[in-house]
């Protein structure tokens, strides 16, 4: 039996890279992916490339900081496919930079709303349908919020994701009696569109090749390749499943041992 078989799996923020990996992942294993993001013309490639019958899949446009888009997407996967399984959470802001001493707190309040709050809405939202079998939910922190990264200063993102994980453990004992698992998994540099554009930012900064820039990355690693967000998508979809029916208020970094902890 797949890993997924005849499970159903709400997956947020679905574009080109992490969250197109996960559902891709879902229907690989056997499961339907219900895809959630804020655009649906992104939302439609994913699922054609994903499913082109479109049996395995569904989707609709959401914004996670509003709780009725939340609530639509989670009754769209119970009018689907008759109920909700997992939820795996990749929607989030990421690309605000900088530390605390420049910091427009204004902004990192939105990015709080989305990234922590956010999150929650939509676990929330998916709770009824979760509770009626038990389930899984799975949030993608990052490692920023147990280390510091030292090439990008992300201070509202990292502890944003960090309240997140620390979210976690009170969900997990909360949602434990309906047999609802609660983890986190944690990318540290994970190759795909994102660390992509930044090693080729970088390189035609600095005017040096790619793999020079490339080779600085994979140097902290104790493996000497980035994961990547495939391998980030398949941690995903193992806490997601059945084999993972005894984990709950667990982290479990992906990171090609750059932080061991």
């Amino acid at each position: 039996m797949s890993l997924l078989e005849g499970k159903t799996v709400v997956v947020s923020g679905v574009g080109a890279g992490l969250g197109h990996q996960i559902a891709t992942a879902v229907v690989r294993d056997g499961g339907n992916a219900v895809l959630g993001a804020r655009t649906e013309a992104n939302l439609a490639k994913s699922a054609a490339g994903i499913d082109p019958e479109g049996t395995r899949t569904a989707y609709r446009a959401t914004d996670i900081t509003d709780e009725g888009q939340c609530e639509a997407l989670a009754e769209l996967a119970r009018e689907r496919f008759g109920g909700i399984d997992a939820v795996v959470h990749v929607a989030a802001w990421d690309s605000y930079f900088g530390g605390v001493e420049d910091a427009d707190f204004a902004t990192w309040a939105s990015v709080i709303d989305v990234n922590l709050l956010g999150t929650l809405r939509m676990t929330r939202a998916c709770l009824p349908a979760l509770k009626e079998n038990g389930g899984s939910v799975v949030f993608i922190g990052t490692q920023s919020a147990v280390a510091a990264p030292s090439q990008v200063k992300q201070a509202a993102y990292a502890a944003s994701k960090g309240a997140l994980t620390s979210a976690m453990y009170s969900l997990a004992r909360e949602l434990g009696p309906y047999r609802i698992r609660v983890n986190t998994v944690l990318p540290g540099w994970m190759w795909g569109p994102p660390v992509q554009a930044y090693v080729q930012f970088t390189a035609h900064t600095e005017g040096v090749p790619e793999d020079e820039v490339l080779g600085r990355l994979t140097g902290r690693m104790a493996l000497p390749d980035l994961a990547t967000d495939g391998d980030v998508a398949d941690a995903a979809v193992f806490l997601a499943s059945d084999r993972a029916r005894a984990i709950t208020g667990q982290s479990l970094l992906v990171n090609a041992g750059e932080l061991m902890h």
